[in-house]
C-alpha cells in the first residue's frame, strides 16, 4: 500500500518552519507496511489544493493532509475538502462539546462562536477525535483513495495518527510488512565502505534494499525488507547482518538508529563505572551537547569547558602561556595540556581536547583551516592526534566531533571485560 504526504501552508514555502509532520507520519504508516510514495507541500490556495487532491486520486492508497485546519479564516482546507467530495457541513455534537469542554476545564474560557464552528465537519466523513485541540481530523474516501486530513500543529496531529489513523488502518487493510535494520559504522567514508562491501551488497536478496545514509564520520547502513512472509524476512535480515558484520565488524558500533556512538559511548562508560570531561576550542561545546542529549548522561558525564580564546585556556584550564607562545594554540602540546587540565579539574577517567582551526579565517594560529588536534586522556596516558578536516567549517566541526568520539569508544573497548 502507498501514500502520499501533502502539508499546505505557506509558512513551510517561504521557509518560516519545517515541516517535521511528514517524517513523523511517514514513520508510522512504514511500520505498519504502508510505503510513503512522496511528500509534497502546497501553499495556502483553494485550486492547488483541489488540483493536488485530483492528482493523487485513485494514484495511491492514503493522502495524508496536514495544515490549514482551524478557527481563522485563511485555515480552507476543511472547506476546499468539502467541496473536492461535492458535500456540505454539518454540525457534530460531539466534536462541539469536546470544544467546550475544552475551553472551560483546561483554558478556563468561554468557547467562542468561532471556535464552535470548528465541529463543521463534511456531512460524509468519519471524524477523527483531536483529543488535545479543537479541530477534528477528516477521513473520506473517493474512488480508490482514502483522503485524511489532520490539524498541524504536531502534537495534535501525532495523538490522532498514534491514536486513531494507525489502529484503523491495521484493522481495515491488509498490508504487506516492512522490516528494516540499521548499521551505524564509523571511521569511514562512504566511497571506501561500499568498496569493502560491493561483493555482499550485490550478494543481496531482491526483496531486500540497501541505503547508505553517510554523516561527517559516520556511515548508517540501512536494510530494508518487504514481502508477505514476515519470518522469512527477519531471518533473511539477520543472516545479512551476521555476513556484513564478519567484513566491516571493525568500524560498526551499532545495529539500530538509537544506537547512536554517543549512546554506545555512555552504555560502556556506565558499566564500567567510569567518568568523562570534555575542553573544546574548534567545537564549542558541541561534543558535550551530543554527550548529553543521552538522557542519563550526568551518570558519566561531568562537565565542560569551552577554552575558546586563548586567553581562557589560560586562565581556565591553567595551560602555560610559554607553551602556546611557542608551540601555536593549535597544537599537540596544548590539546595535550587541555586534556590533562580538564581531566585533573573534573577529577575524570577520560577526558577529551579539541583544538583547531575550523575557518573561514584563522584566527590566533597560522595552522590551515581544518587543522585540528584531538588528545584523549585516559586512566594511563594522552594520546593526541592531528587532523586535516577541510571545509567548510560545519563540517570540520562536525568530523572533530565523531573523530572525538571514535577514539574514545576505541579506547574504552581496549580494556571491556
Amino acid at each position: 500500500m502507498k501514500a502520499t504526504i501533502v502539508t499546505i501552508g505557506d509558512e513551510i514555502l517561504i521557509g518560516q518552519i519545517v515541516d517535521t509532520n511528514s517524517g513523523f507520519i511517514a514513520q508510522a504508516l512504514d511500520k505498519i507496511g504502508v510505503a510513503t510514495h512522496e511528500m509534497i507541500s502546497i501553499s495556502d490556495d483553494r485550486q492547488h489544493i483541489l488540483n493536488t487532491f485530483a492528482a493523487l486520486q485513485d494514484h495511491v492508497d492514503f493522502v495524508i493532509i496536514t495544515g490549514g485546519l482551524g478557527p481563522t479564516k485563511d485555515d480552507i482546507t476543511k472547506h476546499t475538502f468539502c467541496e473536492y467530495f461535492n458535500d456540505t457541513l454539518i454540525r457534530n455534537q460531539d466534536v462541539e462539546n469536546h470544544i467546550v469542554s475544552l475551553f472551560e476545564k483546561v483554558l478556563k474560557l468561554p468557547a467562542t462562536q468561532v471556535n464552535k464552528d470548528q465541529a463543521l465537519v463534511p456531512s460524509q466523513c468519519t471524524v477523527l477525535k483531536n483529543e488535545y485541540g479543537t479541530a477534528p481530523g477528516m477521513w473520506m474516501k473517493k474512488g480508490n483513495t482514502i483522503f485524511i486530513s489532520l490539524p498541524g500543529v504536531p502534537y495534535e496531529m501525532k495523538a490522532i495518527v498514534t491514536n486513531e489513523i494507525i489502529p484503523k488502518i491495521v484493522s481495515e487493510y491488509e498490508r504487506p510488512y516492512i522490516i528494516h535494520k540499521t548499521i551505524l559504522t564509523y571511521g569511514e567514508g562512504e566511497s571506501r565502505l561500499a568498496e569493502r562491501i560491493a561483493d555482499w551488497e550485490n550478494s543481496l536478496p531482491s526483496f531486500i534494499k540497501l541505503a547508505y545514509l553517510p554523516n561527517p564520520g559516520r556511515v548508517r547502513l540501512r536494510l530494508s525488507a518487504r514481502g508477505t512472509d514476515k519470518s522469512i524476512l527477519e531471518k533473511a535480515i539477520a543472516e545479512n547482518v551476521d555476513s556484513l558484520t564478519k567484513i566491516i565488524g571493525d568500524i560498526i558500533v551499532g545495529f539500530d538508529d538509537s544506537e547512536t556512538l554517543e549512546v554506545v559511548i555512555g552504555r560502556l562508560l556506565n558499566r564500567k563505572k567510569q567518568t568523562l570531561a570534555t575542553a573544546e576550542s574548534c567545537t564549542g561545546g558541541k561534543i558535550a551537547q551530543v554527550l548529553t542529549s543521552v538522557p542519563g548522561a550526568s551518570e558519566y558525564f561531568k562537565g565542560s569547558i569551552v577554552s575558546y580564546a586563548t586567553q581562557t585556556k589560560i586562565d581556565l584550564l591553567g595551560i602555560n602561556a610559554q607553551l602556546i607562545d611557542k608551540h601555536s594554540v593549535v597544537s599537540a602540546e596544548v590539546a595535550t595540556e587541555m586534556a590533562r587540565s580538564i581531566q585533573k579539574i573534573m577529577k575524570t577517567d577520560y577526558a577529551i581536547a579539541t583544538t583547531g582551526n575550523a575557518g573561514p579565517s584563522k584566527g590566533d594560529s597560522a595552522a590551515a583551516v581544518g587543522t585540528v588536534f584531538i588528545a584523549l586522556a585516559t586512566p594511563q596516558e594522552v594520546y593526541v592526534q592531528e587532523f586535516s578536516f577541510g571545509q567548510p567549517r560545519d563540517k570540520v566541526i562536525d568530523r572533530t566531533v565523531n573523530k572525538s568520539l571514535e577514539m574514545l569508544q576505541k579506547e574504552i573497548l581496549k580494556n571491556v571485560d
